[in-house]
């Protein structure tokens, strides 16, 4: 099983469905871009309806708003003597533009010599030299949207404090509350420490636990699959939606 969860679309989903080989299933959703309390955080929207009006146009908004932010910073960029060009960035991202493609276009004009080290203070990090803040949606709304789409809802990557602050569990409990399902708690950012809190959790609020590896093909340096769901939580998962089917080739 595979599932494609892009940032704040669906425009994968035909090109993964046609190219689905025999004797693997795929799980359509998205990971859409929240905020709560003034804190980031993203919402994975597993199996939704993508045609449901309200949904849509919500991702519609924040997919337009993720396209003037990073043409802002490419701007910021160019304007910075580094090179970097909006046009180049296009380029680069054949589709949806966001901040690895941002970062990318640093790699290749010799600014930095990863992702890691675009995303800091001195780059396009968050606070950083050339960022620009992102459109995000309210947390506890985007649960409700994801539900009312038919959709499963679970929380990414809920303890990756690498990434920035993080929400507390008081937070968690709220969203449950408006219809979370699940925490993703085997994730590349989560230490043992974080999945041992995570999974007590998790029980204590009757979740379901999932685990993802991720992946962002060579952008990120995580096997696809070194992180996975359990077969009983991804029964549930299935068990829990109506929007869409999985799909099996």
């Amino acid at each position: 099983m595979l599932a494609i969860t892009d940032h704040d679309t669906t425009s994968g989903w035909a090109a993964a469905a046609s190219a689905l080989p025999p004797g693997l299933s795929l799980v359509r959703g998205a990971e859409i871009s929240c905020v709560r309390g003034g804190i980031s955080l993203h919402l994975l929207a597993y199996l939704f309806d993508p045609a449901e009006p309200v949904l849509a146009g919500a991702l519609a908004r924040l997919r337009a708003a993720r396209a003037g932010r990073a043409r802002r910073m490419a701007e910021l960029l160019e304007a910075g003597g580094t090179g970097v060009t909006w046009e180049r960035v296009q380029q680069l991202a054949e589709g949806t533009v966001g901040r690895p493609h941002l970062a990318s276009a640093l790699i290749e004009q010799g600014h930095v010599g990863s992702m890691a080290e675009a995303f800091t203070p001195e780059w396009i990090g968050s606070g950083g030299r050339f960022w620009v803040p992102k459109a995000e949606l309210d947390a506890v709304e985007a649960v409700r949207l994801v539900v009312g789409a038919g959709g499963v809802a679970v929380f990414a990557h809920p303890a990756a404090a690498a990434r920035g602050p993080t929400v507390g569990d008081d937070v968690v409990a709220e969203l449950a509350r408006a219809g979370l399902a699940g925490l993703e708690v085997e994730h590349p950012d989560h230490d043992d420490r974080a999945r041992v809190r995570l999974h007590a959790l998790a029980g204590e609020l009757e979740l379901l636990v999932t685990g993802s590896s991720d992946f962002h093909g060579g952008r990120k340096p995580v096997a696809l699959g070194e992180h996975v769901t359990a077969e009983p939580a991804y029964e549930r998962l299935v068990a829990g939606a109506s929007g869409v089917p999985v799909l099996a080739a």
